[in-house]
């Protein structure tokens, strides 16, 4: 099947995130200078756990517009705030089967769908039991899904994988029933963004070319080029003004869509892109990539922080609704959750296996991951 990046690795059986087997630039040095990464607050959460999760290291730095590199501190006034959580605890795990490549929360917070190989699985978490699905839709054909959105009102569901196809699920009828199917031109579907009006549809394809489809008439409104190699990734700003797009090609890009997507900027980086989001309340924008960093950009001016906890390619990444905190996850069995945009670390799971996917529920209260372990787990944040 498409595939793309260095593979969920063989231990999980599952599609390879990629043709690129080549070896990228070593992480920079660390910044000269002041060596001490100043006061951590997890040190009083009474959490040890937490301690040191970065071998002592500075594990986020700050780069300005001359490029310098400077570590970051943490005062403990930067987490303790309203709306920032301190820990995740796992409450329920969700037995899907089969690797699960994409997981999306329903709103509000009910259902949780999980996609593996050629079927989506539906959960009722709100039904004390999580032992079976509700139900399973049966798609894409046995390939494996890669993206699942829900629109805002919830009767609707699109998924999209290693297929030439993207359907359309209606959820709203007594049992859920395809709607419709729109074929591209492209082999797979890596990502799907949904505008703010749900009237249309964004998909990022393995040939980087990027879709937009009109979900009302179930049709291909245009495509354009976004990037030279496959587009992974996708986020689009709560006003539906812009979009944000990744890809293989280790390039991160802004379209204007006020003016049939318009390239606004491009972001060179020396690797490639695997994950995305948008902060809700604006400004930043964080970036996972497949040497192990997450970068957060100011996308107003030349800022960024560079977060270094993970060990190995950065798969999934998605921004609390509050805009305050975001999650990523890894091929090294990591979900870590930091605090936006510096980076400080709220709390960190360690799973059984690469974690694919994830997604936060509208109200912040929930965390769902996606794993090779062929499950997925749903963390309550407290």
């Amino acid at each position: 099947p498409p595939s793309f990046g260095h593979g969920f690795g063989p231990d999980v059986g599952s599609p390879h995130f990629g043709m690129m087997q080549g070896m990228f630039p070593p992480p920079p040095p660390p910044a000269r200078g002041n060596p001490m990464i100043g006061f951590d607050p997890r040190a009083t959460l009474g959490n040890p756990t937490f301690n040191n999760l970065s071998g002592g290291k500075p594990h986020a730095m700050h780069v300005g517009p001359d490029g310098q590199l400077q570590p970051v501190s943490f005062p403990i006034e930067t987490i303790l705030v309203p709306g920032v959580p301190r820990h995740g605890r796992q409450i329920s795990v969700l037995n899907h089967g089969e690797v699960v490549c994409a997981v999306t929360v329903s709103n509000p917070t009910r259902h949780v769908y999980t996609g593996g190989k050629g079927c989506v699985k539906v959960w009722d978490i709100g039904q004390g039991s999580t032992k079976n699905p509700v139900s399973q839709l049966d798609c894409l054909r046995d390939n494996y899904i890669r993206s699942l959105k829900l629109l805002p009102d919830g009767g609707t569901l699109l998924v999209g994988g290693e297929a030439s196809t993207l359907s359309i699920w209606d959820l709203a009828s007594a049992s859920p029933r395809i709607k419709a199917e729109l074929t591209s031109s492209a082999p797979a579907c890596y990502a799907l963004a949904i505008s703010p009006d749900a009237k249309v549809c964004f998909s990022c394809c393995s040939d980087g070319n990027i879709a937009v489809w009109d979900l009302h008439n179930q049709h291909l409104l245009r495509q354009f080029q976004g990037h030279t190699d496959g587009a992974s990734c996708i986020d689009i700003s709560p006003d539906g003004t812009k979009l944000w797009t990744g890809g293989l090609d280790n390039t991160v890009r802004a379209w204007d869509l006020r003016q049939q997507s318009r390239q606004l900027q491009q972001y060179d980086f020396g690797s490639q892109i695997f994950s995305l989001g948008y902060c809700p309340t604006g400004e930043w924008l964080a970036v996972g990539m497949e040497n192990s960093y997450v970068e957060v950009l100011h996308t107003g001016k030349p800022e960024k922080y560079q977060l270094h906890l993970h060990e190995s390619c950065v798969l999934s990444l998605k921004f609390a609704n509050s805009g305050k905190w975001f999650i990523s996850t890894g091929k090294d069995n990591l979900l870590n959750a930091w605090r936006t945009p510096y980076g400080a670390c709220l709390f960190q799971s360690k799973e059984s296996s690469s974690v694919l996917s994830c997604d936060i529920s509208t109200d912040d209260k929930f965390i769902v991951t996606g794993s090779g372990d062929k499950k997925a787990t749903l963390y309550e944040v407290l």
